[in-house]
């Protein structure tokens, strides 16, 4: 592995101080013992608990006290160059002789070439410390490693159980392939939960399996998951965006590069409101067959200095190890269109969501909805951003028709007791939102007056209604003008 060799070249090179940011501490312990048994150093352990152990050689312990002080006189005074794993140890740091005796030893003051490492999850250290130290990024276990907790974790239920785990070796592939991205720890935690469910591992486990793992990765909240994603079949229109998708699953989804078809990045939903846009960001996962993520960009903004780009780093990364997933960015104007007393946060905020979308590697499919396209900035409508920009119009007669029976249907109504011409002819400029709520408002207007929801009702809520076509008639038109020659119709 190139994390061992690397870290067999820091201590061969006698690095002063490294720093380890984990919380897998036995993962480091034996990433340093194969070290060691090349490089040939004592290697030893302290902790608050039990002070100072060696880990290489049964010998006896140095009996200090667990302070910092002592401990790190004791390190002081040994003359063999050793390497010493020192947890939690940071947090004794804000003493001004513990941070004093520490860099002493780290600049070879009176000491001998010992590798002093920091391990903790989260290690912030003083100035005058952190510009001696070399952070050190432990890897996540591999394909192999996570076989290997798989297998260990089915033998000791066996073990336990006394019976033999029921294993659909395709599923158990599978779920090894979606662990990657966790530590060591948690894929092990979450191979008992789905082992001990029901002492099986099959394809009923990977919904369980996703959503634990986005649980632990999105620890922020940054992001929405669902890993249960609409289908093309549930919405009326965008024909378009469902051909575009079947064509390009296949490569989405092959493990494998192609040299001849570049793997799909993600369109633009352009269009007006109510008309279906995040229901077909859904379908779009559907149809791929991979869980959906949404990104807020209002959880995104901090009013502290650097930390709305932190959290789209964060998310996008925790985005990037649930892949192959799609990315949907809902209004995605309303995160990109700041004005000039923010600072400049929005528009670095682009700068690094446009520099992703270009470098990223993982199988990560961008889904972008918009309402206001002259809110967009023209960096991220440019060819190449996106593979397609799809504008999603106010349904046709024909849409609307299949709207009307769809949402008829699943209200339990007989749609042929309705005539759908009437309907569809007074639901001109209506949006799919618009035609269901309709649809609801006439159902209270039934269980008001004691009748049967029926034409008539429904008609009466439909002249009741005014569409956003006409309450925003200037800004719907412009947008739909804008919109004629440069976008795919998404119908």
């Amino acid at each position: 592995m190139s994390e061992l060799q690397d870290l067999t070249t820091l201590v061969r090179a006698a690095t002063p101080l490294l720093v380890i940011e984990t919380v897998d501490e036995q993962r480091v312990i034996e990433c340093f013992r194969h070290v060691l048994a090349q490089a040939l150093h004592p290697l030893w352990q302290w902790t608050l608990t039990d002070g100072l152990t060696r880990l290489d050689f049964a010998q006896p312990d140095l009996h200090v006290a667990p302070d910092a002080t002592a401990t790190l006189d004791a390190i002081r005074e040994q003359t063999e160059r050793g390497v010493f794993l020192l947890f939690d140890f940071h947090t004794l740091l804000r003493y001004a002789m513990s941070l004093r005796q520490l860099r002493e030893i780290v600049q070879r003051q009176r000491s001998a070439a010992h590798t002093i490492v920091l391990v903790g999850a989260k290690i912030e250290l003083p100035e005058e410390l952190e510009a001696l130290a070399l952070r050190v990024p432990l890897a996540l276990p591999d394909i192999k490693e996570l076989a290997g907790i798989l297998r260990g974790e089915a033998i000791a239920w066996q073990r336990e159980q006394g019976r033999k785990i029921e294993v659909d070796n395709d599923a158990a592939r599978t779920i090894v392939r979606n662990l990657l991205g966790l530590s060591a720890p948690d894929a092990r935690r979450i191979v008992r939960k789905l082992i001990y469910n029901d002492g099986a591992l099959d394809a009923k486990d990977l919904p369980e399996l996703m959503q634990s793992k986005f649980d632990l990765l999105n620890r922020s909240g940054l992001l929405h998951y669902e890993y249960a994603t609409a289908s093309f079949a549930d919405i009326a229109g965008v024909a378009r965006v469902r051909e575009w998708v079947q064509r390009r699953r296949a490569v989405f989804l092959d493990p494998s590069a192609t040299p001849v078809l570049d793997p799909p990045k993600g369109v633009l939903l352009l269009g007006v409101q109510g008309c279906g846009k995040s229901l077909a960001a859904k379908a779009i996962a559907g149809g791929f067959g991979v869980p959906l993520v949404r990104l807020d960009f209002g959880t995104l903004y901090n009013k502290y200095q650097g930390e709305t780009e932190k959290n789209l780093r964060e998310a996008l990364t925790s985005t990037e190890l649930l892949a192959p997933c799609v990315l949907w960015i809902d209004e995605i104007e309303k995160g990109l269109a700041g004005g000039g007393d923010d600072g400049g946060v929005s528009r670095r905020v682009l700068g690094y969501l446009l520099t992703w979308m270009a470098e990223r590697k993982a199988k990560v499919f961008v889904v972008a909805t918009a309402n206001a396209v002259d809110e967009l900035p023209a960096e991220l409508l440019r060819k190449g951003r996106f593979d397609e920009i799809f504008f999603v119009d106010l349904p046709s007669p024909s849409v609307r028709g299949e709207i009307f029976t769809m949402h008829l249907t699943r209200r339990k109504l007989d749609v042929a007791g309705f005539d759908l011409p009437a309907l569809v002819a007074a639901s001109e400029g209506f949006s799919g939102a618009e035609i269901e709520q309709t649809i609801v408002s006439a159902l209270y207007d039934a269980a008001g007056s004691g009748a049967a929801a029926d034409q008539a009702i429904v008609l009466n809520a439909l002249k009741q209604t005014r569409p956003l076509s006409v309450l925003m008639r200037e800004q719907v038109a412009a947008l739909r003008a804008w919109a004629q020659g440069r976008c795919v119709a998404a119908d």
